[in-house]
């Protein structure tokens, strides 16, 4: 009499079921989100009152939100989601014109507190001219 499963029949259907199971015990690899504009304490406090438009641009770059409604008003949103779950960051800063000029800044990030850029922050790149 033969048996009603064959013994590869059976090793089979043992590691198909723990190969199954073992997805359940470990969480795929997620990767962080980073969305937005990310801004410092020591961009903002690059920012004096009455600079243009374009000099705000190059300090903190282009704005996020640029809304048809408020041109005067320029919004940079950060939005940080951990892969591991857990940590999500938000952030908002939103910068003000006047007349083309820098009037004030509003946000959840305070800009360093009595610190000047320093030469040493201010990373220069010089890229050789094509030959």
């Amino acid at each position: 009499m033969r048996p009603a499963f064959s013994l590869p029949s059976v090793f089979a259907a043992i590691a198909v079921s723990l190969a199954l199971t073992a997805c359940s015990f470990f969480a795929p690899y997620r990767i962080d989100i980073r969305q937005g504009n990310h801004i410092d304490e020591t961009m903002l406090a690059q920012l004096k009152p009455g600079m243009t438009r374009e000099q705000v641009r190059f300090a903190l770059g282009s704005p996020l939100v640029a809304d048809v409604f408020h041109s005067d008003r320029w919004d940079y949103v950060y939005r940080f989601k951990s892969g591991k779950g857990g940590k999500t960051e938000q952030r908002a800063v939103s910068v003000f014109f006047v007349n083309d000029k820098l009037d004030r800044v509003e946000g959840d990030i305070a800009p360093a507190d009595g610190k000047e850029v320093t030469e040493s922050q201010i990373r220069v790149i010089e890229v050789p001219a094509k030959k």
